[in-house]
C-alpha cells in the first residue's frame, strides 16, 4: 500500500512530541504519502511556535485543534485531567467524523489521550509514537489500545517483545534533510553570523529552555569567547533576560536567541553541542554527527533523560546539572579544550560514535508499520 493518507495526529505541549512527528510528516510529504492532516493540540504556547503554518509548511491540507488540555506550566493534576478529558474526547471523536483519517498517530504526552481514545471509538486504527529510552505514562496506558507501537531507542522496547508484534523497533521519525544522515565534512567552524572562523558551541536548553544551563553559559560566556569560541545559545521563549549580560568581548563571540527555527542547521555548522537529552535534541544530534556535551533534566523519576543520552554511546559525554555551579570553571575549561583543536580527535571519534548511535530511515520504517495496519485490519 503506498497511497497517500488522511492522517491524524493527537499530542503537543512541549518540542519533544511535536518536531518528531513533524518530521514524520515531512517525510511523508516528501514520498507522496500525506493527502491531508488534522493534529490535536493541547493549546500551549509552543504548539503555535512549531505548527505555524502548518499547511504552508507541510504543502497539503493541513489543520490543528486545541483541546486545551494543557495550561502553560503543563499537564494538569489528576483532579483537573479527570474534569476536562470526557469533554476533550467528544470533541476529538467529532472532529475525526468530519476529517474521517485513514490513522491517527499518537505522539506522547497527556495531550494524546483523547484524541487516541476517540480514535478508538470512532473504529481508526491507532500508532504510538516512543521516542524516548524509556516508555512514558502515557504510551504505556495508551500501548493496548493500539495497533502498532514505533520505538526511536531499542531501549524503549518491552522486554520480551515479538518480533514483527505490535512493538517495533522503527529508528526515529525524521524530515527527509535528517534522515539522509550526510557524512560529517571535516570539523565545522564558524562564528553565530558565518563571518569568522573558530570552533562553535551550540547551547540548547529544549523547546522551553534550560534554567541551569543559562545560568552556566552566561556565567562562562565572557571566558568561552576569550578563548576564541563562538556560542549560539537558545535560551526558551521569554528568557532572553538568562543570557549573558552587557558585552562579551574576545576573538569569539557570543549571541542570545529565545528559540533557533533552524536547529538541524545549527547543529550541523556547530563544533560540539552542549544540550538536554530530550529525546527531539539527540536524535538531530545523532543524525547530524555533532558531539554532544549533554546534561539531563535532574527532576524526571524515570531519569529517561539520561537513558537517552546514554543511547548516543561515545558520541555523548554525560554531565550532571549539579557539576554546572560546583565547579563551572573547571568544566568550561574542559569545554574550550573539546572545541579547540587540541580536542579534535576526541570529536572524530564522538562523530564516528554517533554515525551508528540510532537506526536509520524511522520514517519509512514508521510508514511501512502503518501500511501494515492498515492492510491487515
Amino acid at each position: 500500500m503506498t497511497r497517500a493518507l488522511r492522517i491524524a495526529l493527537a499530542g503537543g505541549g512541549t518540542g519533544g512530541h511535536l518536531v518528531p512527528a513533524l518530521g514524520l510528516l515531512r517525510h511523508g510529504v516528501a514520498g507522496g504519502r500525506v493527502e491531508s492532516v488534522h493534529w490535536f493540540t493541547t493549546g500551549r504556547p509552543v504548539e503555535t511556535r512549531v505548527l505555524g503554518d502548518l499547511a504552508e509548511v507541510l504543502g497539503v491540507p493541513a489543520t490543528t485543534s486545541a483541546l486545551r488540555l494543557e495550561g502553560p506550566r503543563g499537564a494538569p493534576g489528576r483532579l483537573r485531567q479527570a474534569v476536562d478529558l470526557p469533554r476533550a474526547v467528544l470533541r476529538a471523536r467529532r472532529e475525526l467524523r468530519a476529517f474521517r483519517p485513514d490513522v491517527l498517530i499518537g505522539t506522547g504526552g497527556f495531550g494524546s489521550t483523547p484524541g487516541v481514545l476517540a480514535a478508538r471509538l470512532c473504529g481508526v486504527p491507532v500508532v504510538l509514537l516512543e521516542v524516548n529510552a524509556r516508555p512514558g505514562t502515557a504510551v504505556r496506558w495508551l500501548g493496548p489500545l493500539s495497533a502498532a507501537v514505533c520505538h526511536s531507542m531499542a531501549g524503549s522496547l518491552p522486554i520480551g517483545a515479538p518480533a514483527g508484534g505490535r512493538h517495533r523497533h522503527t529508528g526515529p521519525p525524521l524530515p527527509p534533510v535528517l534522515d539522509e544522515q550526510t557524512e560529517r565534512e571535516g570539523d565545522r567552524t564558524g562564528d553565530p553570523d558565518g563571518a569568522a572562523t573558530g570552533p562553535r558551541l551550540l547551547v540548547l536548553g529544549g523547546s522551553q529552555g534550560a534554567g541551569g544551563l543559562n545560568a552556566f553559559v552566561a556565567r562562562s560566556a565572557q571566558a568561552l569567547v576569550a578563548a576564541g569560541v563562538h556560542v549560539v545559545h537558545q535560551v526558551g521563549p521569554g528568557r532572553l533576560g538568562e543570557g549573558a549580560a552587557g558585552l562579551v568581548a574576545g576573538p569569539g563571540s557570543y549571541g542570545a536567541h529565545e528559540y533557533l527555527d533552524g536547529v538541524p542547521d545549527e547543529l550541523r555548522r556547530a563544533t560540539v553541542v552542549l544540550c538536554r537529552g530530550g529525546a527531539a535534541t539527540l536524535v538531530e544530534v545523532a543524525a547530524a554527527r555533532t558531539p554532544a556535551v549533554v546534561v539531563p533534566y535532574p527532576h524526571h523519576t524515570d531519569r529517561h533523560q539520561w537513558h537517552n543520552a546514554l543511547e548516543l554511546g561515545a558520541g555523548a559525554r554525560i554531565v550532571e546539572e549539579s557539576s554546572l555551579a560546583a565547579d563551572p570553571e573547571a568544566l568550561c575549561n574542559w569545554l574550550v579544550q573539546l572545541c579547540g583543536a587540541g580536542g579534535a580527535r576526541d570529536r572524530d571519534r564522538m562523530a564516528a560514535a554517533l554515525a551508528g548511535a540510532l537506526r536509520p530511515n524511522g520514517s519509512a520504517a514508521i510508514f511501512d508499520a502503518i501500511d501494515d495496519v492498515l492492510v491487515n485490519r
